[in-house]
């Protein structure tokens, strides 16, 4: 009797104490969109210069001319059946960066706003039927347009927003968008 006595207190003490079981995996929290500035809202992230190569859609000859600088080279990113083009110039700068974004009318739409933001860039409408925006910074300048489905944005290196309009405007009549 007296085991039971002094097995009591320890059995009392062992019965408060549960077993706690954990279910599942952890999972490392999602990146905040900040953590991608290029990709918030759902975006597709901005394309990035790949392969050495012609641009399928936009002749350098073109660019040279609208922007006024000799194009060395030209790079094409991975994004189908669009790429970014990516026109450089003899020093190894980039000159003049196109992005054809085909797909969803709300993408669009915010890609070219996201480029030419409304608070802080000029309306844009040409050619005839698209809408979007154009701005100049210390940096150059930017000409995106979106209509329907579709978006195209160009960046040049120049402060004359009118080069980067020409580019696009080359670029909607060349893909017939």
């Amino acid at each position: 009797m007296r085991r039971l006595v002094l097995l009591a207190p320890a059995v009392a003490l062992l019965a408060g104490c549960g077993t706690t079981t954990v279910t599942g995996t952890a999972a490392p929290s999602p990146p905040s969109a900040s953590a991608n500035s290029s990709n918030a809202g759902g975006l597709p992230p901005d394309p990035q210069p790949g392969a050495t190569g012609d641009c399928p859609y936009l002749d350098s000859e073109v660019v040279a001319e609208a922007n006024g600088q000799h194009v060395s080279k030209v790079r094409v990113s991975a994004d189908q059946p669009h790429p970014a083009c990516f026109f450089y110039r003899p020093d190894g700068k980039v000159q003049l960066t196109v992005r054809v974004y085909v797909g969803d009318a709300k993408t669009a739409t915010a890609l070219v706003n996201q480029a030419a933001p409304l608070d802080s860039s000029n309306p844009a409408s040409d050619p005839s039927g698209w809408k979007g925006g154009y701005l100049s910074t210390d940096d150059g300048a930017v000409y995106a347009v979106a209509k329907g489905t579709a978006a195209v944005i160009a960046s040049t290196n120049q402060k004359q927003s009118v080069k980067a309009r020409t580019v696009v405007k080359k670029v909607i009549a060349a893909l017939k968008l």
